[in-house]
Parts: structure tokens; sequence; C-alpha cells
């Protein structure tokens, strides 16, 4: 079965991470489904809103580190740029329902969403310090302005998970749900959505975004020459080495 379906119903399409036995963890061709997907609804007229979400018990750990190692990141034309680009783009309503952990890109992918509907079992953490790299997907900008700076500080610079009522009361999601009421109260949401004129939707989440666009896709570019830089640094070589060998990671002399 794929690792990521893709269903597409009374306009709304409905985008899942499947691959629940390795937590949703996202491989390169994970990436290049999830790109796919929003580029073809980004040009389906008959796509009026599209949801992404897991599974009830997990959203995602975040990239696949074997994977990952393997097939880094190379240019923007990677698939994983091709995704975040994709979502940062997207002209249409952008829904997510999130439960258990969503790690790296399994909560940076957030801040591109319109509504954000959370279990009350959802963790969010940005630990990209601890593997030795900086932010992706534009977090170093979105995060402060959304969390504060200092909060943002805290999330990004200690990596610590923070639960679903924090994410509330910050406004990263807009309802805390049982987990297994989320997927289907986001997609209620979704329907409503795809109800309303089209046309109406997009030029109002054009307005709200107004001005912001290049600027996120700046730092998203600035951010991926860093994080490219760094993953082949020592931090992340002993960050990554750790990892497989199941040990704490030794930077006191980075």
């Amino acid at each position: 079965m794929s690792e990521v379906l893709v269903h597409a119903e009374a306009g709304v399409m409905t985008v899942t991470l499947n691959r629940l036995e390795r937590k949703n963890s996202i491989t390169s061709d994970m990436y290049a489904a999830l790109a796919d997907a929003i580029a073809s609804a980004k040009d389906d007229a008959s796509v009026r809103v599209v949801v992404l979400q897991g599974h009830e018990t997990v959203f995602s750990a975040g990239n696949d580190i074997n994977d990952f190692l393997n097939k880094p990141p190379a240019g923007e034309d990677s698939p994983v740029f091709r995704f975040l680009h994709g979502i940062a783009t997207f002209p249409k309503p952008l829904l997510a329902a999130v439960c258990g952990p969503a790690v790296g890109i399994g909560t940076t992918m957030l801040f591109h969403c319109d509504l954000v509907y959370a279990g009350d079992n959802a963790a969010f953490s940005l630990p990209f310090v601890n593997l030795g790299l900086c932010p992706e997907a534009a977090s170093s900008l979105l995060v402060p302005q959304m969390l504060g700076y200092h909060r943002a500080a805290e999330a990004l610079m200690l990596g610590e998970p923070f639960f679903a009522e924090a994410a509330l009361e910050v406004g990263l999601v807009n309802r805390v749900v049982p987990p297994t009421e989320a997927n289907g109260y986001a997609s209620a949401q979704a329907r409503k959505l795809a109800a309303k004129p089209l046309s109406s939707l997009v030029e109002t989440k054009r307005l709200m975004k107004k001005g912001q666009q290049q600027q996120v896709l700046q730092q998203m570019a600035d951010e991926g020459e860093s994080f490219r830089r760094m993953l082949v640094a020592p931090a992340a070589k002993e960050a990554f080495t750790a990892f497989m060998e199941k040990r704490k990671p030794d930077f006191t002399k980075l």
C-alpha cells in the first residue's frame, strides 16, 4: 500500500501519511508524492480544499533518518523543497489534523496551513539544534511571529516538545479534540469550506498573506543553504552517528 494516500471527494482532497510502522517518518519518495499531490490540487479546479492528516496515534516522526542521510536534499528542486514551496504558495485552503508526535517537518509544515486541528495527545517538537542542524520550512521566521521570540527560542533552541493545549494557546492549532475525532473534525471543516465560493476563499487567503510569501520563500532559501552546509559538519555527523548507535551525542568538543 502507498505510504502517501490521496483521496478526492466533493471538492476536498485528503492527503494521508500512511507509514505507521515507521511512525509516518517521511522519505524522499514520500516528499515527492506529497509535492505532487499539492501541485495537482493547486491545478485541479475540482479540488477546493486540501487536508493533511496522519493516524490518531502519530502524525509524523519527521524525516526518515536513514533515507535522509542516503538522499540528502540537494537543492531547491529536491522533493522536500518542492513540497515546502508547494504548501507555502498553495492558494486554496489548507487544513491539517494532527495527533500524537509531530516532529520537525511534522510541526513546521503546520505553520503553512490555514486551519489546524489537534488531538489532545499531540506533541510538537522542533529538534533541529539537537541534530546539529538549523530550522527549516521558514520556521525561523514563522515560529517567532506566532509564538513570540522567547517562546520560539525555547522551542527552537531546546527542541523540547510542547503539547496540544500550549499549541492552542499560541495559535498554532484552532481546536483540540479527542484523537479519534481529529481527522473527522478536520474533514467536516474542510467540507464547510468546500461549499463556500472558492474565489472568495482564495482572495481572502491572498490578502491575509500579502507581503509575507516572498519573505517566507527567501527565508526557506536561506535556511536551506545553511541546512545543507550544516548537514555535513561535525555536529550533525555526531548527532546522526549517536542516533544510529542509540546513545547520547557528545557535543562538548564541537
